[in-house]
């Protein structure tokens, strides 16, 4: 049996998630900022588990409108990065694969993620996440996991590369590959229920 077999008629949107009951919202939302080429598996394993965890989870693209993975998911519909403000959401998250590489040529993409750490709230970088915050000016002197192959642009652009699923250092959660999603996404939503002090330096956190 084919269990990803579809039934004819009308292509239906199977991806977006179903609506977070109300016993379950925790009134916060969390900003995912993608664009096409994204790795399917970092994007929809913590849109799901965030709105799992009863989060709002809002898609933010360069233009708004659709985007598709590497893989070929995606969604119909996200929000334009020139319609949001930073101090609308508890956390971001910017996933791998190869968004990361258009969105760091996006000024807007690129204030809007320094506007956000100047608040002080925590951001989330998987994979070749981190190439945005390189960009921004965010990396240095950081402690930070990425995609083994952007260790030396992490490097030269001031940090420091961390062989490690989850690494957080102040108020960035990053990790490397799919394989360390769950572990990253247990730091993510520690970062959103309070459970870090995001002004400690990952140092300061391992002697504490």
């Amino acid at each position: 049996m084919n269990i990803f077999h579809m039934p004819s008629g009308p292509e239906k949107d199977t991806m977006t998630s179903a609506p977070i009951p109300a016993r379950l919202k925790k009134n916060k939302r969390v900003a995912i900022i993608t664009a096409d080429h994204v790795q399917d598996l970092e994007f929809f394993y913590p849109y799901y588990r965030l709105n799992e965890a009863g989060y709002d989870v809002d898609i933010i693209t360069a233009d708004g409108g659709a985007f598709k993975g590497e893989k070929g998911f995606g969604l119909p519909e996200s929000l334009s990065i020139e319609k949001v403000s930073p101090g609308d959401y508890a956390l971001v998250y910017l996933p791998g694969g190869k968004a990361p590489e258009e969105l760091r040529k996006n000024e807007t993409v690129i204030q809007f993620v320094q506007n956000f750490a100047a608040l002080g709230l925590p951001i989330g970088a998987f994979c070749h996440g981190p190439q945005i915050l390189m960009t921004a000016g965010l990396t240095r002197g950081r402690q930070m996991a990425c995609w083994p192959d952007i260790q030396d642009e992490l490097e030269e652009f001031g940090g420091t590369f961390v062989n490690e699923a989850l690494v957080i250092d102040g108020q960035f959660i990053t990790g490397r590959m799919p394989g360390d999603l769950p572990r990253f996404m247990v730091g993510v939503i520690d970062a959103l229920e309070g459970r870090l002090d995001l002004t400690q330096s990952r140092d300061e956190r391992k002697s504490a």
